[in-house]
């Protein structure tokens, strides 16, 4: 196909054009050449580059993770494990966030498991437990970092 303007190349990829024009600015895309009426003019490889951009970001590759792997496939030399290493690392964090989820699942699950729905809410053991977590989380930290501090001391005195 022949030459985009803004809209329409983000038309064709299904994205707005100030996503075109951020990809250009973080260098995701080149520097298009103009109209003498200084239009955006773009062609069938930016739009190949656009889509490949959104399908990395649809499996959560990142914007910079994406950069990678373009530049990976543009290169005469790289391997295959280079692509396989990111993808590997991107694996590994969607297994912790996956965990996550559902350790926050579990929690939600024994909360609602708890709360007996026909108490007033000044006794829902839900709101309870969410005014009590942050002050529980906070006096621990203090803890930790007195505990820190003073483990830190022992080991000043005893150099």
């Amino acid at each position: 196909m022949g030459n985009f303007k803004i809209g329409e190349l983000a038309a064709a990829a299904g994205v707005g054009r100030d996503t075109i024009r951020y990809y250009e600015r973080m260098g995701l895309l080149r520097e298009p050449a103009r109209t003498a009426a200084g239009y955006r003019l773009y062609d069938a490889t930016d739009l190949e580059r656009v889509n490949f951009i959104r399908s990395a970001q649809e499996l959560g590759f990142t914007l910079e993770q994406a950069r990678k792997l373009l530049a990976l496939r543009a290169s005469d030399t790289a391997h295959a494990q280079a692509v396989l290493d990111i993808t590997l690392a991107k694996i590994a964090d969607a297994e912790a966030r996956l965990e996550r989820l559902s350790d926050i699942r579990d929690m939600l699950r024994m909360l609602a498991d708890e709360c007996p729905g026909e108490v007033p809410v000044s006794d829902c053991p839900i709101l309870a437990f969410l005014t009590a977590r942050r002050k529980d989380q906070q006096h621990n930290k203090k803890l930790q970092a007195a505990q820190d501090e003073r483990s830190s001391l022992a080991k000043g005195v005893l150099s």
